[in-house]
């Protein structure tokens, strides 16, 4: 009788820590053996699960590995990059025009001037840039105090200061660096952009009419190789 009492015991003893450590985050016995069952095609898609596995994190699928039984730790793998490693995947991307060669080129000044860098250049033709989306832009006091979004206007606003600098670079005498917008059309955006994104635009000159200063434009932006925005069609009208 001992004997059978030493072994009820035992088993119901193993059975309230195979129900109470799935609370605690770690895999129980059952769910290490079903996975593994399941791992080896032992296991059918309508196994039996007992009530401690159904609220185990492995029935959830909410963990990519198998923890250690009487860990209660998440596990969590990553890699460290460090900031060299980070920084060196734009090393081969070049810069045609600084700050410096855009404001000599733009009319455009704080807090309106929003093309940082220009990376690619065909003057008249298309080009290739940058800016750097940051919490200390004044409009990020309104649009919005609570979740900071970079407003959709000044998005299509950058677009167009670039297909601006490729338009008056591609003008042989220079001329007047004032432009206009006259409409926009097919207007997309696909995402919200934020403070520390680095809004990586290109635009296409489609048409320009020097001798009546018009010219239409398309352009596209990305974040993290995302596309955010895209617009079908800029017109601009350059004052004479």
């Amino acid at each position: 009788k001992s004997l059978i009492s030493y072994i009820h015991q035992m088993i119901l003893s193993w059975v309230s820590v195979a129900a109470f450590l799935p609370l605690l985050g770690c895999a129980s016995p059952v769910a290490m053996s079903s996975r593994a069952r399941v791992s080896r095609g032992f296991a059918s898609q309508h196994a039996f699960r007992s009530p401690a596995l159904k609220r185990s994190p492995f029935s959830q699928g909410k963990m990519s590995k198998l923890r250690a039984p009487c860990s209660t730790e998440e596990a969590v793998e990553t890699t460290w990059k460090g900031a060299q490693s980070i920084s060196g995947r734009t090393s081969d991307v070049s810069t045609s025009m600084d700050i410096n060669e855009i404001q000599a080129t733009l009319p455009h000044r704080y807090p309106f001037l929003l093309v940082d860098k220009v990376l690619e250049l065909e003057p008249g033709k298309k080009i290739t840039g940058v800016k750097a989306i940051s919490m200390n832009e004044a409009q990020f006091q309104g649009h919005f105090p609570q979740q900071p979004i970079f407003p959709g206007v000044m998005q299509i606003e950058a677009l167009a200061q670039l297909a601006g600098v490729c338009m008056l670079k591609g003008q042989e005498d220079g001329g007047n660096n004032l432009f206009f917008f006259g409409g926009v059309d097919g207007v997309k955006w696909k995402r919200p952009v934020v403070p520390g994104d680095m809004l990586v635009m290109e635009a296409e000159v489609l048409k320009f009419n020097k001798k009546f200063g018009i010219a239409k434009a398309a352009g596209r932006a990305y974040v993290d190789g995302q596309v955010v925005v895209e617009v079908k069609e800029m017109t601009f009208a350059l004052q004479k």
